[in-house]
């Protein structure tokens, strides 16, 4: 391959039917797109390289007999890459038929771009908060280390960390971009450098978006949905989470800010200890998450695949009380968001790929009122059934 419009780069361990799936989005969506894709295992042990290779051989795939963490396993491809755009992938992510070009097109026309971040919806719709964000500036930081952010999640002025007073379906400038999904221009790349590797986990994507900025680019925010299934606000109460979510904080602050003074200075170190301690002493009872509740069940696939779909829902979740199927060969995909639908109370949607497209599942998940219903994707062609938190 000559000229590499797009290179994709995606860390691996231990998610095989996560990765499975995403490959399948990306496959479906670089379509028409001169792209080469590599995947890193981190040494993985649940049989992701063995399991995934045959299915996925236009893949490059690295191997790693340890894990050295997601910058130095990503930094291996990008050494590798030739594509004049890189996307930096999570994974568990799934992304639409008409994502990517719709990406390119935009660097294409807007040279000053350095890096695009995306609209990241969870398992349930909800939109990801980190797919925006400010610099862990002090006063960011003391913000959001002592809650201020979270008292006041709107304003300008306490809450710019999450950036959450920017309208979502808007395209805007911003700092900070996610890790699980950062589109990256290549020039930018080679003039600011690759992820730093002090970073093991959390952290090297606010460093590389801090770079690009320093760099001379700009970082935008585009309303393109994308799925993340394990977004970063479902580890909040564990404490492997705030190890490394707070000792990347410091590692960024103590890069960056270190001579922001010795009071601004003291209260990010007391808060990210405390918050440390915190999680040491009431982690476990708050990562206890409350035990989904799967009763009824709408099914959008073919009439045809709706019996196999319907045995391995009953399979995975024994407790439902009604299946119902969406029949795609009669009904399109978005008319199942219907009043008679909603007065159902459906607790779960299951899509069947290729019954459906990625692109209307993910409008379907971001135009649904209902927040709390969970979303699976079936897979026709690996008889796999992906859903949150599994």
């Amino acid at each position: 391959m000559e000229d590499v419009k797009l290179s994709i780069v995606i860390v691996n361990y231990n998610v095989k039917y996560f990765l499975e799936q995403c490959l399948s989005s990306v496959r479906a969506a670089t379509i028409g797109i001169d792209a080469e894709i590599f995947v890193v295992d981190n040494h993985s042990t649940d049989g992701s390289m063995d399991y995934l290779k045959p299915k996925f051989e236009e893949v490059h795939f690295i191997e790693n007999l340890h894990n050295p963490g997601f910058a130095i396993a990503n930094n291996q491809a990008l050494q590798q890459c030739k594509g004049q755009y890189v996307l930096l992938l999570n994974p568990d992510t799934v992304i639409g038929e008409d994502s990517l070009r719709s990406l390119c097109f935009f660097m294409d026309e807007h040279p000053d771009a350095g890096s695009i971040g995306v609209k990241m919806m969870d398992g349930h719709g909800v939109f990801l908060p980190e797919s925006k964000r400010s610099f862990p500036t002090p006063w960011v930081s003391f913000c959001k280390l002592f809650g201020l952010s979270s008292f006041f999640p709107y304003s300008p002025f306490l809450a710019r960390y999450s950036l959450l007073y920017l309208d979502k379906e808007k395209q805007h400038k911003i700092d900070v971009l996610s890790g699980a999904f950062m589109f990256i221009r290549r020039e930018a790349l080679d003039k600011v450098g690759l992820l730093d590797e002090s970073f093991f986990m959390y952290g090297e994507d606010i460093d590389l978006s801090y770079r690009i900025k320093l760099g001379g680019y700009k970082n935008y925010y585009l309303p393109e949905r994308i799925l993340h299934y394990k977004g970063e606000s479902t580890k909040h109460g564990d404490m492997k989470y705030f190890k490394a979510f707070y000792g990347a904080m410091l590692i960024f602050y103590k890069k960056y800010y270190a001579r922001s003074g010795w009071l601004m200075g003291g209260l990010v170190r007391l808060a990210i200890a405390l918050k440390t301690l915190m999680a040491a002493l009431f982690g476990t009872s708050k990562s206890k998450k409350k035990k989904t509740k799967h009763s009824r069940l709408l099914v959008l696939c073919r009439e045809e695949h709706f019996e196999k779909i319907k045995k391995i829902c009953v399979g995975r979740m024994p407790e439902l009380e009604f299946v119902n199927l969406w029949d795609l060969d009669t009904e399109r995909v978005m008319d199942a968001i219907c009043r008679r639908n909603q007065m159902k109370g459906f607790t779960d949607y299951v899509f069947c790929y290729p019954d459906a497209r990625y692109e209307q599942m993910l409008l379907f998940m971001d135009k649904m009122v209902n927040k709390k219903a969970s979303f699976h994707i079936y897979t026709v062609e690996s008889n796999q059934l992906v859903s949150p938190g599994k």
